[in-house]
């Protein structure tokens, strides 16, 4: 299988979207939000949601997302 039937196959599993471009790009769009890469606003305009939405889903998925750097995360939790 070519990595890009391999995401496809993947993509295809997540019942969140209509199509698999959708789903793709959702897939995309979770890796860069989680590595930093764009912010969750950003993230929620590629899905073409609102931001409040976007992390409402991310929660809904049990994906916990925050706005604090990792090590603020380990601080917070332990208060």
């Amino acid at each position: 299988m070519t990595s890009k039937e391999v995401l496809r196959s993947v993509a295809s599993e997540i019942p969140l979207f209509n199509n698999i471009e959708q789903k793709e790009t959702f897939l995309f769009v979770l890796g860069a939000l989680f590595s930093r890469i764009i912010s969750l606003k950003k993230a929620a305009e590629i899905m073409d949601i609102e931001p409040d939405v976007f992390l409402e889903l991310l929660d809904l998925m049990g994906l916990e997302f925050s706005f604090l750097a990792p090590q603020d995360v380990a601080i917070e939790k332990h208060w």
